[in-house]
C-alpha cells in the first residue's frame, strides 16, 4: 500500500504532517513489523523495545509544547503516529496512545512547575505514564470509584485498586483518580487526580497476563496500599478529578482509539484484497467475482468514512473549535465500522481465517480492544444524544481551547 496520504485528507494535513506520515511508515516497517510476530508468539511478555524506540523519537510528547521539550505538533500529528503504527501492530500503537492520555491531563490541568517536572522526562523518553481510573467493581463508571485518598499533614494516603491500566508495566508514574470526599458530596467534587510514582512504597503492579489481543501491550492491575504522595503531586485542584478524567478521555482517549481502529481497519482491507487477488478461481481470481467485490466495496466505504471522521475531528481540535461530539463519534463509528469489516474479512477468507498464525486472526482479536476504553458504544450514543438535545453543557474542546490549539497549522503551509 502506498505511504502517501489519501487525497481526501489533504484539507487536514500540512507539509509537516506529510513528513511525519512517511516517518511513521518507515519506523513501522523497520522497527515494528519485525517484532510483531514475536509479540504475538509471546503474549505473556511486555514489549519494551518498541516503546524505547518510540520514546527515542520523542513521540510520547508529540502534543507537548517545545517549551517542555516536546514536538508541539498537535492532535492531527498524534493521530498520524497512532494510525500508521496500528496498521502494522495495534499493540505498539496502544503503547503510544496510552501514555498520551495522561500527558494530555498534565497539559490541561498541571501547574507550570508540575509540567516542568514531568513533561521533559516524557519528551526525552525517560518516563512513560499511565492513567489509572478504572476499578474492579466500578469499571469505567467514574462516579463509582472506591479508591480513597486521605490527607495526612502535607501528604495524601491513597488506598485502593485499579484495573485495565494501559502501560501498567512500563509506566514510571501513574495518574491516579481517587475519592477525596465523603458520599454526601456530589460526584463532580468528590474526586481528585494524583501523580503517583511507580517506585513509591505500597504501590504494586500485578504480574502481566495476556489479554485476548494486543499481545505485548500491558493493561494490568495496580494495588495501592496506603501509598503516600506529597501535596504537589495533586494534578488540578482538589475535587477536580472528574474533570481531569473526563476531559482526557474525550480529547485524547477517544481520538486515540479512533486512530487505532483506523489502522486495524486499513490492515484488514489490505490483507483481504491481497488474498482475493492472489486466490485463483475459474479462469480468474476470487477478486473477479461480483458477490465478493460487493463485500469489498462495503469494507472500502466504511474505511473511507472512518478515515475522514478520525482526521476531521482532530483537525477541529487543533483549530481550537468545539468538537467533543465529533471526537466521540470518530471513536464510536471508527470501532463499529472496523469491527464490521473485520467480520466480513473473516468470512471472505473462509477456513484460512481460522489459522492461528494468520494475520487476520490477530486483527480480529485486536479490534475487540477498541470498544470498551473511553466509553462503550452505549456510552458514546448517550453522549451523542446529549448533543442532539443540546444538553452537552461541558464542551472540553472549547473550554480548553487555548491548550488544544497550541500548534494550529499555518494555513499558508504547503
Amino acid at each position: 500500500m502506498s505511504t502517501t496520504p489519501p487525497p481526501a485528507l489533504r484539507p487536514y494535513l500540512t507539509a509537516r504532517h506529510d513528513l511525519l506520515w512517511h516517518e511513521a511508515d518507515a519506523f513501522a516497517a523497520e522497527h515494528v513489523a519485525p517484532r510483531a510476530a514475536r509479540m504475538e508468539a509471546a503474549p505473556g511478555r511486555v514489549e519494551r523495545k518498541v516503546a524505547d524506540s518510540m520514546a527515542a523519537r520523542g513521540w510520547f510528547a508529540v502534543t507537548v509544547p517545545a517549551a517542555f521539550g516536546g514536538l508541539g505538533a498537535g492532535h492531527v500529528a498524534k493521530t498520524i503516529l497512532v494510525h500508521r503504527i496500528a496498521r502494522v501492530s495495534a499493540a505498539a500503537a496502544a503503547i503510544l496512545q496510552a501514555t498520551l492520555i495522561p500527558v494530555g491531563a498534565l497539559l490541561h490541568f498541571a501547574t507550570y512547575e508540575q509540567k516542568g517536572r514531568w513533561l521533559p522526562r516524557v519528551a526525552d523518553g525517560s518516563l512513560l505514564l499511565s492513567i489509572a481510573v478504572t476499578e474492579p467493581l466500578a469499571g469505567g463508571h467514574i462516579g463509582g470509584i472506591e479508591t480513597t485518598a486521605e490527607r495526612a499533614g502535607n501528604q495524601w494516603v491513597i488506598t485502593g485498586s485499579k484495573v485495565h491500566i494501559g502501560n501498567s508495566h512500563l509506566a514510571g508514574a501513574h495518574l491516579v483518580v481517587a475519592r477525596t470526599a465523603g458520599t454526601g458530596v456530589s460526584t463532580s467534587q468528590a474526586l481528585t487526580a494524583f501523580m503517583v510514582e511507580a517506585a513509591r512504597p505500597g504501590l504494586s503492579v500485578s504480574d502481566h497476563c495476556a489479554g485476548l489481543g494486543l499481545h505485548g501491550f500491558s493493561a494490568g492491575r495496580l494495588g495501592l496500599d496506603h501509598v503516600r504522595v506529597p501535596d504537589d503531586n495533586v494534578v488540578g485542584e482538589i475535587g477536580q478529578g472528574l474533570a481531569v478524567a473526563q476531559s482526557s478521555s474525550i480529547l485524547y482517549g477517544r481520538p486515540n482509539l479512533a486512530a487505532v481502529s483506523l489502522g486495524i481497519h486499513e490492515a484488514v482491507v489490505d490483507t483481504t484484497t491481497a488474498r482475493l487477488k492472489a486466490r485463483p478461481r475459474y479462469r480468474g481470481a476470487l477478486s473477479d467475482l461480483p458477490v465478493l467485490r460487493d463485500r469489498i466495496g462495503g469494507m472500502e466505504a466504511r474505511l473511507r468514512a472512518a478515515r475522514i471522521l478520525a482526521y476531521q475531528a482532530v483537525h477541529l481540535l487543533d483549530q481550537g473549535l468545539s468538537c467533543d461530539a465529533d471526537l466521540i463519534n470518530s471513536k464510536y463509528l471508527g470501532h463499529q465500522w472496523a469491527m464490521q469489516s473485520t467480520q466480513d474479512a473473516m468470512e471472505l477468507h473462509g477456513a484460512q481465517a481460522l489459522d492461528g498464525d494468520y494475520v487476520l486472526q490477530r486483527l480480529w482479536r485486536d479490534i475487540q480492544h477498541t470498544y470498551p476504553p473511553a466509553g462503550t458504544g452505549e456510552v458514546q450514543r448517550i453522549r451523542l444524544a446529549d448533543a442532539t438535545f443540546d444538553e452537552d453543557h461541558i464542551q472540553w474542546s472549547e473550554r480548553l481551547a487555548a491548550e488544544a490549539a497550541w500548534a494550529r497549522p499555518d494555513p499558508t503551509a504547503a
